[in-house]
């Protein structure tokens, strides 16, 4: 297949947009693979913040860090990613060049305790005040159970109201996917 699947094409966005030494944040740490992926792209000098609600995702997250040895490029919250405007401290503001959302719930956790919303839009634009001119945020929508059909709703119709003057807003998906495949919006900051 040439067409590039969801999944690497998100790094491939966050890949162009993060270089040694940024700050960048996962505002769903899952099981820590975008964070990993982000503590790769850091270096030694960068920093990634990462924000979960469930003690696993913290878990996971660090059990992975720690077998590469790049916890000491991540900050961990066990708080919600709304919450991201007052925890990263205000030197960091204008400097976030990267950041990673995965909407919907923690694979192979609690199908019970899932992303919503008005925290999703909440965190969206705290990121986009304190993002770099060209930074990315990229979501990626999980919208095969009910709520996530919800969360993908509210927040198309949010994007698709961002000033373009603003921020540049793609969405990439594969049209004919069969279960509600997941897809991408990417934000741009001008």
């Amino acid at each position: 297949m040439k067409l590039e699947k969801v999944l690497p094409f998100a790094r491939q966005l966050l890949s162009s947009a993060v270089k040694p030494g940024d700050i960048t944040i996962d505002a769903t740490l899952g099981n820590g693979h975008d964070t990993l992926f982000l503590a790769q792209l850091v270096g030694e000098n960068g920093r990634v913040y990462g924000f979960d609600v469930q003690e696993d995702a913290l878990f996971n997250t660090r059990e992975r860090l720690q077998t590469h040895g790049l916890q000491e490029r991540v900050t961990l919250f066990k708080q919600g990613h709304e919450t991201v405007g007052s925890v990263i401290p205000p030197v960091h503001y204008g400097k976030v060049t990267g950041a990673v959302f995965n909407l919907g719930y923690l694979p192979g956790g609690d199908k019970t305790i899932v992303t919503k919303p008005k925290t999703t839009i909440t965190a969206i634009e705290n990121l986009l005040e304190m993002m770099a001119p060209e930074g990315i945020v990229v979501l990626v929508i999980y919208h095969g159970h009910r709520e996530g059909a919800v969360e993908r709703d509210y927040i198309l119709r949010y994007v698709e109201r961002l000033d373009q003057n603003y921020v540049h807003v793609l969405r990439y998906q594969f049209m004919n996917g069969l279960n509600n495949p997941p897809f991408i919006v990417a934000l741009e900051k001008r």
